[in-house]
């Protein structure tokens, strides 16, 4: 009797150790495993550390590569180099880059999923002072998106704005538009009334295109038109980096700000069900995952005017937009909120154009052919 020949699939994401990064590869290995791809194929899952995937072992060949994130020049080899080598020796059918680089390798097909934003991010050498990585990764990461972007077979994205931006700015013919998954088992109880007064949130990590000075400068506004029957949560404490120390000084005097510092996800979801709206001012996101997880609660949402946000959003009942640079847009709809006037509206959202994938059992359907 005939039996089909086992594609081999490879999957490659030796930089992701933690965060968003590495839930993309939580995200695609639960895939790989829920839909059965591991019985039809042969799956490879290159990794920083094999302690970080334990549960996908009985799945996957995991191959262990600790010194990848050692420094770039070791990233750069087993990119360039390494891979090559193994790609080589043993035949893969499909090898799918999981962050960012588009590796020099034999295969069928190859694939790379980009989800940094830093070449999209605005350029001000002001900020350098928060941070010289952040700063000079947002240029690194303009030219070696580009190395070897030739040979992949199609780059994967999240958003559709990201897709035009790297068909405006690369000679990339293929892009598809991959929704990533939210996770499940949300069950928020909406506590919000309990509250005195109204509480706005906002939940990420201090980075200085996070705008979190917007917000504190709407909540300096208010406070010196007398306006103070409000609070702000921000998931910041100022011990982070120096964009959170600067803003804390700045800031300290404020009464209607409370810095929380950062929270653990069943902590920050306790946030959510206490406060009543969010505000979300980042001036670039590849997704917005808090905007996906605020919307489970049905509360209102206060976001930068901007593609990713709209994008991150989709279809939703109560949502206003501002210019994420105009704190004293910021603090008018916060102000005409507290005097519990109309500003939110319907937002709706239209579906981008194929090659689009809504999720990650649509997308490796998509790469595998199945």
């Amino acid at each position: 009797m005939y039996r089909k020949r086992k594609k081999t699939i490879v999957l490659s994401g030796i930089n992701l150790f933690e965060g968003g990064p590495l839930s993309i590869y939580y995200d695609c290995l639960d895939t790989v495993v829920m839909s059965g791809t591991y019985k039809e194929n042969r799956v490879i899952a290159f990794v920083h550390k094999k302690e970080l995937f334990k549960k996908y072992e009985k799945f996957v060949t995991l191959i262990e590569l600790p010194k990848s994130r050692k420094n770039y020049l070791y990233r750069l080899y087993y990119e360039y180099v390494y891979f090559y080598q193994i790609s080589c020796r043993h035949h893969a059918d499909i090898w799918f880059s999981l962050h960012d680089i588009t590796p020099k390798v034999k295969a069928d097909k190859i694939f790379t999923y980009c989800h940094n934003p830093g070449p999209f991010i605005k350029k001000d050498l002001t900020k350098i002072k928060y941070g010289w990585r952040v700063t000079a990764f947002s240029f690194f990461y303009r030219y070696l998106y580009r190395i070897n972007m030739k040979s992949a077979d199609a780059l994967i994205v999240q958003q559709d704005w990201m897709r035009r931006q790297f068909q405006k700015m690369y000679p990339a013919e293929r892009v598809i538009v991959a929704r990533p998954d939210m996770p499940e088992g949300f069950r928020f109880t909406d506590r919000s009334k309990e509250n005195r007064v109204p509480v706005f949130v906002y939940a990420s990590f201090p980075r200085y295109f996070k705008n979190f000075e917007v917000i504190l400068q709407a909540c300096e506004i208010l406070e010196k038109k007398g306006i103070n029957s409000f609070e702000v949560w921000l998931t910041i404490n100022g011990k982070e980096n120096r964009y959170s120390s600067e803003l804390r000084k700045r800031y300290r005097n404020l009464d209607t700000v409370r810095f929380t510092g950062l929270l653990p996800r069943e902590k920050l979801f306790h946030v959510y069900e206490i406060s009543d709206y969010l505000i979300f001012p980042s001036k670039v996101e590849t997704w917005g995952l808090p905007v996906s997880e605020y919307k489970e609660t049905g509360k209102p949402v206060i976001l930068a005017d901007l593609p990713y946000a709209h994008e991150a959003l989709g279809d939703y009942e109560q949502a206003v937009f501002f210019d994420p640079s105009d704190s004293f847009r910021l603090s008018s709809i916060m102000e005409k909120i507290i005097h519990r006037k109309a500003v939110f509206a319907r937002h709706k959202s239209q579906e981008p154009e194929a090659p689009y994938a809504d999720s990650w059992h649509s997308l490796l359907q998509m790469l595998t052919g199945g």
